[in-house]
C-alpha cells in the first residue's frame, strides 16, 4: 500500500496565502500527473479555524481557474506537523514558530522563497481591499511554487523514506 506524501503550507490565518498556495500546488501536481502521489493541505499558526477564505483571495483564485470557495481555515496542530513530509512556510515568523514548538520537525520546515533559491517572506495581503495586491501575492506564490517545484518533490520524497 502506498501512502500519499503530505505537504503542508502554512501562514498566519489560513485565509489568504496558504489557501492560495495549496490550490496552486494542487494544480501543479494535477498538471504533472502527480496528484495521486501527494496530499496537499494548508493551516494557520494563529487562527481558531472554520473561517472561509478572504473574498479577494477567492476572487483571484477564481481568475486563475482555481476554486477555494469551500476552504475553511484550520489551526495547525501537532498531528499536522508530525504527519507532514514537508512543511512550507510563507514567512520566517511561521518557520521560527514551528521550529520552536516542534523542534523535532525543524528539518522538514522550509520557507517557500528558500525552496525557490531566494530569500524573504511572502507579504500578507490580509486586511487590504486592493484586488491588485492579492493578484500580486498569488502571482508571486505561483512563480515561486513553479520555481521550487522540483525541490518540493525531492524534499517531500526524502522525508517520507523509512516510513
Amino acid at each position: 500500500m502506498t501512502h500519499k506524501r503530505p505537504i503542508l503550507l502554512v501562514c498566519t490565518g489560513n485565509l489568504c496565502r496558504s489557501p492560495m498556495a495549496e490550490a496552486i500546488l494542487k494544480d501543479l501536481l494535477r498538471m504533472d500527473g502527480r496528484a495521486g502521489t501527494y496530499e496537499v493541505h494548508s493551516a494557520g499558526t494563529w487562527t481558531l479555524g472554520g473561517s472561509g477564505p478572504s473574498s479577494l483571495a477567492a476572487q483571484v483564485m477564481d481568475e486563475m481557474g482555481l476554486d477555494i470557495s469551500d476552504h475553511r481555515s484550520r489551526h495547525l496542530g501537532r498531528d499536522d506537523v508530525e504527519e507532514a513530509a514537508l512543511i512550507i512556510a510563507m514567512a520566517r515568523e511561521h518557520k521560527e514558530a514551528l521550529a520552536a514548538e516542534f523542534p523535532g520537525s525543524s528539518g522538514k520546515i522550509s520557507l517557500l522563497r528558500e525552496l525557490a533559491g531566494e530569500s524573504g517572506d511572502i507579504a500578507d495581503p490580509y486586511g487590504s481591499d486592493s484586488l491588485d495586491l492579492y493578484r500580486e501575492c498569488a502571482s508571486e506564490i505561483r512563480r515561486l511554487l513553479k520555481k521550487a517545484y522540483p525541490r518540493i518533490l525531492e524534499l517531500a520524497g526524502e522525508n517520507m523514506l523509512g516510513e
